[in-house]
């Protein structure tokens, strides 16, 4: 083969990986890099504003498992892209961004739109390259994707001096990648796989307590096969929504700072906690020393850096997720003597003990009229779409609100950012779930200060014909920080009020997409049909109660059992 030139060479790695669609933002430094994409089959997606581009690729990688994929410029570009870089790093997301920058003999000499963008993101990056030298191109690429997809997933990104993109290079032949220092440990040591199993067939109250990693690794069958086999509850947190189906009888729905009571309840009071792809943060624990007290914790994990890193562990499993699920639900396959049954019995108990909590304290919320409960127009849109809907999210009460009301019922349908709480999250990733799967129904569930964050992407839905759906729990208020307010200061709402919010309605058609108003109750019902009967994308804006809060809450600094319930 000859030679091709550094543009030609990404674009034949990005194809060499299956990448069919890339979500960018061109600039000079890129220019060249986008003129070989016109050719090249992979679709270009124009977003407006590159925090949104990233958003979107990660909101492609979480609904798809593969790599997303994002190609920003040099400079303020690449900058405005760090956002949602953070994002995914928090949530174990694999992306791999393209940035551009400036010729190799003028970094470090102030050129225009340069930037140390390998230092900026070296803290919230699993890996991150500065190509200095065309024959190191598609290796170092091809070693992007690598790290991104493999071990803990996380995003990787890839400076492109523009004098490396143009210099032409004989293109190598594929070859396995080997990295000496970076080999993550999938399969579990069957010694820790046997304590953990008799571990837990000694427990009159185990409680399963499931993280993203289930869901990253794609091990949701194995773990509902563990948990029905013997009987054991589950609880999720708000990233491993799905992973367990929320209509299971079995199921607790969410723990941890706005979680179930039954939830937070089961944990205290456990045996033995079986933290399964978690990383028992803080939203999670509360006060760390009065989480699961009384219990014997097994925690598994790829990331041998989160075993015991805030909560002590008594059985530590380094594995994925996936190949320990299965490893014991085989031990228990082949153990001698065991009566399922009877393991089932024994924690029945404990089941009506839980049972018994919900009925006491279940998720709820009082009606008042006409007015419209945001919990309400959750159950709505849960109920209308069948729970199978792809549910994206911005950042805050509305956020919560949809991961107590709606129901997940299979994992991949649930995207919204958890670790960084990303404010304008959610509209870019709706557009990046639909882009990959053009079929599904695919809502955004927004609060009306979250939406302002990303909003010019409505631009971007309607140039790529994406009809997502975007439902606006609109109460004038930066919700989430004025229920602290509320709360531990006085109702003292310093900077929390949205005095001027745009009209929704308006400012969809102004995009030509299509905007529907509901303010009272009885009309939600009918403006969630029509949004889905729609071909268009859609704007629902929600007039809900002003000052309705999140609960259960626990405060800063409480346990988990020290809830607000009102």
């Amino acid at each position: 083969m000859g030679k091709i030139n550094g543009s030609q060479a990404i674009i034949k790695c990005l194809q060499e990986e299956g990448v069919n669609t890339i979500f960018g933002f061109p600039g000079g430094a890129v220019i060249d890099l986008y003129d070989e994409l016109l050719d090249s089959g992979i679709k270009n997606v124009l977003v407006r504003h590159e925090q949104g581009a990233v958003h979107a690729a990660d909101g492609y990688a979480r609904v798809t498992g593969e790599v997303g994929v994002a190609l920003l410029t040099s400079g303020p570009g690449a900058t405005n892209g760090v956002t949602g870089i953070a994002t995914a790093y928090l949530d174990s997301i694999p992306i791999v961004v393209l940035t551009g920058q400036v010729p190799t003999a003028l970094i470090g000499n102030d050129a225009f739109q340069e930037v140390d963008i390998v230092g900026i993101t070296r803290p919230c990056t699993k890996h991150n390259y500065l190509v200095k030298e065309a024959k190191d191109l598609v290796p170092t690429l091809r070693e992007a994707f690598h790290v991104a997809r493999t071990g803990r997933p996380g995003p990787v990104l890839v400076d492109l001096p523009k004098d490396v993109v143009a210099t032409m290079i004989k293109f190598p032949e594929k070859t396995p990648i080997r990295m000496q220092t970076y080999q993550p440990t999938y399969e579990p040591h069957m010694g820790q796989v046997e304590k953990a199993c008799k571990a837990i067939l000694k427990a009159k109250r185990p409680v399963l307590y499931v993280g993203g990693g289930v869901i990253l690794s794609n091990s949701n069958e194995e773990l509902t096969q563990l948990a029905k086999r013997l009987n054991i509850p589950v609880t999720m947190t708000l990233m491993g929504l799905g992973g367990f189906p929320g209509t299971d009888p079995l199921s607790m729905g969410m723990l941890g700072m706005h979680g179930s009571y039954t939830a937070n309840m089961a944990v205290s009071k456990s045996d033995v906690l079986i933290a399964v792809g978690a990383r028992f943060d803080d939203r999670v624990t509360g006060r760390v020393d009065a989480f699961a007290p009384n219990a014997k914790i097994i925690h598994i994990d790829i990331d041998p850096t989160s075993i015991s890193k805030n909560v002590k562990v008594d059985i530590p499993i380094v594995a994925d997720c996936k190949h320990a699920l299965t490893a014991m639900n085989s031990w228990l396959d082949q153990a001698k003597d065991l009566n399922e049954d009877e393991i089932k019995t024994k924690h029945e108990p404990w089941l009506a003990n839980i049972n018994e909590w919900t009925e006491k304290h279940p998720m709820g919320y009082t009606n008042e009229g006409e007015t419209i409960k945001p919990q309400f127009v959750i159950e709505t849109l849960s109920k209308l779409t069948a729970g199978d809907a792809i549910i994206t999210t911005e950042v805050g009460q509305h956020q919560m609100w949809t991961a107590q009301f709606y129901k997940f019922n299979r994992p991949r349908r649930w995207v919204t950012s958890g670790g960084l709480g990303t404010m304008g999250y959610g509209m870019p990733a709706a557009i990046g779930a639909k882009m990959a799967f053009p079929n599904e129904t695919v809502i955004d569930v927004a609060g009306d200060g979250s939406i302002q964050m990303c909003i010019q992407e409505l631009a971007t839905a309607k140039q790529y014909g994406c009809p997502i759906k975007i439902a606006i729990l609109n109460n004038n208020y930066l919700g989430m920080v004025r229920q602290w307010q509320e709360l531990f200061y006085d109702k003292r709402y310093s900077g929390t009020i949205m005095e001027v919010t745009p009209d929704f309605v308006k400012l969809a058609e102004a995009y030509g997409a299509v905007g529907l108003r509901a303010t009272k109750t009885s009309e939600v019902e009918g403006v969630i049909k029509k949004a889905l009967a729609t071909d268009n994308t859609v704007i629902m804006d929600f007039t809900i109660a002003r000052e309705e809060g999140v609960f259960p809450m626990v405060p800063a600094g409480k346990a988990t059992t020290e809830m607000l319930l009102v």
